[in-house]
């Protein structure tokens, strides 16, 4: 008895320090990734944004970004603001649990849709052309079927949108999403272990191109080691599934302009999958492929999304003829080959370019 009685104290202490751990880390993460922005109250939930007005002969509509999973409004703002500013009206916001947002009541895809949609007003935008990246652009297509008439155009950005073999999700977001054993592991094991781990993984997000340096420290990717954060971005990922399968056969009721960029190298969703279905399902989507481009179009291809933009705006932008000046930049990039698993449907061919 006495042993059960050593062995449960010593389960106990380890759990109350790694507990200890990471109420430090997330304290370390706030204090060196302080926000940027301002705040609005939405639904009850404190969102953080950024919003850039227009300006006085704005040459583009309004244009509102969706970051991806375990991101925060940094990740598009940083690479794509540069070349927009001065150009058009930019709202960039930390969507519900990440970045300084309060998760309030946005489990699903269709309230942070409508959380979204309610900034929007708050800041006096009626309409604008909606960027949304990988997990975003699930979001993006939420937003889309619920707000067509705040919805000018669609620009996706490796976007996860469609049902794909299995639903399978890595361990962690599952394990996260089950009750009592979910939240013990986000305040324990989840910020060491993401620590460990960050680097690693977003070499391989952007493989085969190179993570630009210091990226994960100017985009403050830690903020999504918090536990609250941690859980929130575990409950979406593990809920996309379930979306995707509700929503997709609807696509065809989006209007607005689209078009899709994908990497014929993407690391981290089914590219065949989710990029192909939205330019067969969507009407008139435009898709374009880019050889050797990763998951992160944002960063890799700031170029080719700024012409994706202005492309739904309504210019004249050959955006096939952008993608092979892309692709001779991106020829000889080969970064972690081999270190990171590919991403590919047996069977499944990409559209030719």
């Amino acid at each position: 008895m006495n042993l059960i009685y050593a062995a449960f104290a010593f389960f106990l202490a380890l759990v109350l320090a790694f507990v200890g751990v990471t109420r430090a880390g997330a304290w370390l993460i706030e204090r060196r990734n302080l926000p940027v922005g301002d705040f609005a109250d939405i639904g009850g939930a404190r969102i953080h944004y950024v919003h850039v007005p227009a300006p006085a002969n704005a040459e583009l509509p309004p244009i509102v970004f969706i970051h991806g999973a375990s991101a925060n409004l940094k990740d598009q703002m940083l690479p794509l603001r540069p070349l927009l500013e001065g150009r058009a009206e930019m709202l960039f916001l930390d969507r519900p649990g990440f970045g300084w947002s309060e998760r309030g009541d946005n489990e699903t895809l269709l309230a942070q849709a409508d959380t979204i949609a309610a900034l929007m007003d708050q800041l006096g935008m009626k309409k604008a052309i909606v960027v949304g990246h990988s997990f975003g652009g699930a979001v993006a297509t939420a937003f889309a079927r619920k707000h067509p008439d705040k919805t000018l155009g669609l620009v996706f950005l490796s976007p996860a949108s469609h049902p794909w073999p299995g639903g399978a999700t890595a361990w962690y977001y599952n394990l996260t999403a089950i009750p009592l054993i979910g939240p013990l592991f986000s305040e324990t094991l989840a910020y060491p272990a993401g620590a460990l781990r960050i680097d690693a993984a977003t070499a391989c997000v952007f493989s085969p191109n190179k993570a630009p340096d210091g990226y994960v420290a100017a985009a403050s990717i830690p903020l999504v080691l918090r536990p609250g954060a941690f859980r929130a971005n575990a409950a979406d990922v593990a809920g996309l599934y379930g979306y995707a399968l509700d929503a997709s056969p609807h696509y065809h009721d989006i209007k607005a302009p689209t078009v899709i960029i994908s990497g014929d190298h993407d690391k981290v969703v089914y590219a065949t999958i989710h990029s192909t279905g939205l330019a067969r399902d969507i009407p008139g989507a435009e898709l374009v492929w880019v050889h050797n481009l990763g998951h992160k179009p944002d960063w890799i291809a700031p170029d080719l999304v700024v012409g994706a933009i202005e492309k739904t705006a309504g210019k004249s932008i050959d955006l096939q003829a952008m993608a092979r000046s892309v692709e001779a930049r991106l020829a000889d990039d080969a970064y972690n080959q081999g270190q990171c698993p590919d991403i590919t449907v047996p069977g499944a061919e990409l559209a030719p370019t």
